[in-house]
């Protein structure tokens, strides 16, 4: 191999031992002992032999400000070799072959670094006053002067002379890290540059001249598929795989190579380069390097006044120009060296070529890759084992490891990580964790570091996205140790570590969720869905009231669900149901309901005990996580809203109203009005005081009571009609008092407690809003047609600036301006959809707003906002108004007969068939006469459970009679279907003493 040099003093110190040819400007020189690598600074310049031998040239300052080489020093009497050096201006860092990393100072003192046990050095790089080391965890460690922030500690942050982790990286996996003279970069495995320190030219790239005194990630960078960076004094040469060249910085020598002297304070393109294929770059001090390998030529740029172009002599070339070699020179070239002012270029022959094209190719991070999973899975002996538990250790606990392994490099589609792609390719992963279950001891030993070491040691606020790919490989660990009956555990402690997460990087994150592959979506729910059950059923059979580890795991399945919600992503509700609490809850009650029927025999008593605890645990823990609603089934948040005090006198367990029927809605409204939260909160009783009637309360009377309150309030000109009369909605400006608004949302609230249907002909806007969700556009179509229809023109219009329109509305005769920061705004395609929801927000929230909070504060009034929020708008609209999708075939199917009734009775025959000859209003006034409600309830038809009976001392004269709260009909034996008819239809037009005018 030959060693090509040029520039001031390339020659110093070599003359000794090596071989020389100089051709003017380019010395060629032929080792006796192969020079390995040659390192540059302004003072020093490093020289490290195939043979782990060091040799080290230093200048020596003269009078007049010149310098001059001073003489070889070689290191042969260390009995340590060395397998890496760089140099700084003055110092040097030598890594030695047993991975001790030392410092050479002035006086060519050697002086050991500490650094942490077990941390093996990767790369090392060295600014005029600052130093940086790479390990290959990831781990990034700075030292040295940090007067312009070059360490990256932070701001304030001292010089130190010892290495210090930079915590601000941690997690990204780093493929490279450059130091220029007061500045520092890293790059990741994925091409995201972060950059920090002096920036007074712009060195940095991020648009200004601020020093900066922590990683900032380059953003004009991103996607640029940047493999490399080389630091200057000033100034910053990037590299991308396709051969692009960047460079920002300094232009006072055109070191950037734009044709000017300018500073260019982001990276720009280097024009003259385009179309070449650079395969290397490397910044001098003031001068630029870049080898363009399929031609086998080098252009240089920038200070030339000491030969460190190779042009000879000469001043600054602002563009690049290729150095002229002597015709007899055909090897190829390597690895190109620039520092201080000279150069140096390592050539081999044609006939023994450099393993890799891109000498940036290179891996110094630890993976897990095909060849480490199928070596940890083969057959080991005790030897072995401890090997491979090291390299266990050494992989999983390091987040950047993690990180950097499973990258999808297929088409180069790592390079385009960024908020909506993590770079990663999930079936690699998936293959390989499930090739490393089928190894116990290897499986085990890997839940057991991740959870020891990683998931503690995790940065809640990683530098980019590439940090946050551990949060999306670990479940399809998980999925593999959750099969084996393992990973409990593991799986909350991740729960637990993203909910640490700073709200900037957990945010990114659920933009991450959002566009995951159905099938590792589904894998994520999963195995918080499976742990979270698992440990509520533990701990309920347990008896335990507070369940700690049971509320990370949901907290995250409500995160994910609201994240797929707003990404409108297809995934089934079912996902994220927790079935153990369906499934446990039925146990509970059918070992109560057993334990009743044996109250009496002594060792029934133990277990009536032990279930009681465990019901009481059920409840405790169900009631903690209503804050993650997506969990349950509607089922289950039924039994949530049911729950009442346990131990209340008979006395204080109903609020009871006192009612007139000819002044019902009078009586109710002047009696709500003195209520309090707490006697709402209690069931509801109501009783008509009729005369000469012992008064007595009723379900029936209840169900009568919402019927007919809500019907009267309805014809007293609260509300407003949308355009098909089918749907009311509030006035702008109320037409009652206030009041009547307050009072109508306590009756709302009362109907949802009491679980009783009523009629509310509301759009679902008003569901949305009860729970704070944004009405739509969609929603405003179901008042307002046409103006939704409007609207949505809006939107679709490409030229919607012809159409004049302007942020002013006429809304209920106002004028009204949506933008009241700027009157009379225009409508353009750029803000459309500001318009429109401005729009509609002024629709359904603003104009209305007096009025709807006075609704909302009485519902609120009764209803707990907890237990509310656990519903969707839709479930909550079905659980008061119910649902019209009546199937009569269920209701027969389900009916049971009693009492001298059976399916096949003749009186039954009749009645079905009377029943089916129904028209639909009838059959659903006779669902109202059956059940009090005119709607399904939200489980469907399954649930109504008719009975019937034979009315007891009854004739043929005798109407049908129904007790409304145990769903019973009671019939007398007809023999004749006429008389039936007559008799049921005379029964479901009755009104019950609510006479309408």
């Amino acid at each position: 191999m030959t060693l090509l040099t040029w520039g001031l003093h390339s020659l110093s110190g070599l003359t000794r031992s090596d071989e020389l040819d100089t051709n003017d400007a380019i010395h060629f020189v032929r080792s006796k002992n192969e020079i390995k690598s040659v390192t540059v600074g302004k003072m020093i310049t490093a020289f490290l032999r195939g043979d782990g031998k060091l040799s080290i040239i230093r200048m020596q300052e003269l009078d007049d400000g010149s310098t001059r080489p001073g003489k070889l020093k070689n290191f042969n009497d260390f009995k340590e070799m060395f397998d890496h050096v760089s140099c700084g201006e003055r110092t040097a860092v030598l890594i030695a072959r047993g991975g001790r990393m030392i410092s050479l100072d002035i006086n060519n003192k050697l002086s050991p670094l500490a650094m942490p046990h077990n941390k093996h050095i990767a790369q090392v790089v060295c600014g005029n006053h600052h130093s940086l080391a790479l390990c290959t965890d990831g781990q990034l460690f700075t030292w040295g002067h940090n007067s312009n922030g070059q360490l990256g500690l932070g701001k304030g942050k001292p010089s130190t002379l010892s290495p210090q982790p930079l915590n601000s990286l941690a997690g990204i996996p780093l493929s490279q890290i450059s130091a220029g003279g007061d500045h520092s970069f890293a790059l990741s495995l994925s091409g995201a540059v972060f950059g920090w320190g002096k920036n007074s030219a712009g060195q940095l790239g991020l648009g200004n001249k601020n020093d900066v005194p922590e990683p900032v990630q380059v953003t004009s960078l991103n996607c640029k598929k940047t493999v490399h960076i080389s630091c200057g004094d000033e100034h910053t040469a990037v590299l991308t795989k396709d051969g692009l060249v960047f460079t920002c910085g300094s232009g006072r020598y055109g070191q950037l190579g734009h044709n000017s002297l300018r500073d260019e304070l982001r990276p720009r393109l280097v024009a003259e380069l385009w179309g070449a294929k650079v395969s290397q770059v490397a910044c001098g001090r003031h001068h630029t390097l870049a080898v363009v390998g399929h031609t086998n030529s080098i252009l240089t740029f920038g200070r030339g006044e000491q030969g460190q172009l190779g042009y000879g002599l000469g001043s600054t070339c602002s563009v690049p120009q290729y150095v002229s070699f002597p015709p007899e020179h055909t090897e190829l070239f390597g690895k190109v060296i620039a520092g201080g002012d000279c150069s140096f270029a390592f050539c081999h022959a044609k006939s023994s070529p450099i393993k890799s094209h891109h000498l940036w190719e290179s891996k110094c991070l630890l993976t897990l890759d095909e060849q480490i999973v199928t070596r940890w899975t083969s057959e080991t002996n005790l030897q072995t084992w401890k090997k491979i538990m090291k390299e266990i250790r050494n992989v999983f606990s390091s987040a950047s490891c993690i990180n950097g392994s499973f990258v999808e490099k297929s088409f180069d589609k790592h390079f385009l990580t960024n908020k909506d792609s993590s770079g990663l390719d999930l079936s690699i992963a998936r293959l390989a964790f499930e090739k490393l279950g089928g190894k116990q001891d290897v499986l085990t030993e890997v839940e057991r570091v991740v959870c020891q070491d990683l998931l503690p040691s995790l940065s809640s606020r990683p530098a980019g996205v590439e940090g946050l790919r551990v949060y999306l490989i670990l479940p399809e660990l998980l999925r593999v140790l959750l099969k084996q009956q393992q990973g409990t555990q593991l799986a909350v402690s991740l729960a637990e570590a993203i909910l640490r997460l700073h709200p900037d990087s957990l945010k990114a994150l659920e933009r991450l969720w959002s566009k995951l592959p159905g099938s590792y979506l589904r894998t994520l729910l999963k195995v918080f869905r499976k742990v979270a059950g698992k440990v509520f059923e533990d701990g309920v059979k347990q008896a335990q009231s507070n369940i700690l580890a049971l509320q990370p795991t949901v907290t995250v399945l409500q995160r994910v669900y609201e994240t797929v919600r707003r990404g409108k992503r297809r995934i089934e509700d079912q996902c994220f149901r927790v079935k153990e609490f369906s499934s446990l809850g039925k146990e509970l009650t059918d070992r109560w309901v057993a334990c009743q029927a044996h109250l009496m025999l002594p060792w029934w008593q133990h277990e009536l005990v032990s279930v009681q605890n465990m019901m009481a645990s059920y409840l405790n823990n169900m009631l903690r996580l209503m804050s993650s609603p997506c969990i349950f089934n509607i089922k289950d948040k039924q039994t949530l809203l049911d729950f009442r005090p346990q131990y209340m006198s008979a006395n204080e367990s109903c609020f009871v109203l006192n009612l007139r029927r000819t002044h019902l809605l009078e009586d109710a409204l002047s009696q709500l009005k003195l209520a309090n939260s707490r006697d709402l909160r209690k069931f509801l009783g109501v009783q008509f005081m009729e005369k000469d009637m012992q008064p007595k309360i009723s379900d029936v009377d209840k169900r009568d009571f919402f019927l007919n309150v809500f019907r009267e309030l309805y014809s007293s000109n609260m509300f407003t009609q949308n355009d098909q009369e089918t749907l009311v909605w509030f006035p702008s400006e109320p037409t009652v008092q206030l009041e009547m608004y307050f009072l109508f949302g306590v009756l709302c609230g009362l109907a949802l407690y009491n679980k009783s249907l009523v009629h509310l002909p509301f759009p679902s806007a008003l569901f949305r809003k009860l729970l704070n969700i944004p009405p739509t556009l969609e929603d405003l179509a179901e008042i307002h047609s046409s103006v939704a229809k409007s609207l949505q023109h809006v939107l679709e219009d490409e030229d919607v600036e012809d159409s004049e329109l302007v942020f002013s509305i006429i809304w209920d005769n106002k004028e009204v301006e949506l933008d009241p920061q700027e009157a009379g705004k225009p409508v353009t395609n750029s803000n459309k959809k500001q318009f429109v929801q401005a729009y509609v927000d002024y629709a359904l929230s603003k104009s209305v707003e007096e009025v709807f909070e006075e609704f909302k504060r009485g519902f609120f009034k009764v209803c707990a906002r907890d237990t509310v929020e656990m519903f969707h708008p839709e479930e909550l609209q079905e659980m008061l108004v119910g649902r019209e999708d009546y199937d009569w075939d269920i209701l027969r199917q389900n009916a049971q007969y009693e009492y001298g009734f059976n399916e096949s009775h003749p009186t039954m025959v009749l009645f079905w068939e009377v029943f089916n000859e129904l028209s639909e209003d009838d059959k659903i006034a006779f669902l109202l006469f059956l059940t009090g409600f005119d709607r399904v309830p939200i489980l469907g038809m399954k649930q109504i459970r008719m009975r019937v009976q034979v009315l007891p001392d009854s004739s043929p004269d005798h109407l049908p009679e129904a007790l409304t709260c145990h769903s019973l009909l009671m019939l007398h034996p007809y023999e004749c279907k006429d008389t039936l008819r007559s008799r049921l239809l005379d029964a479901l037009h009755h009104k019950r003493g609510f006479w309408e005018d």
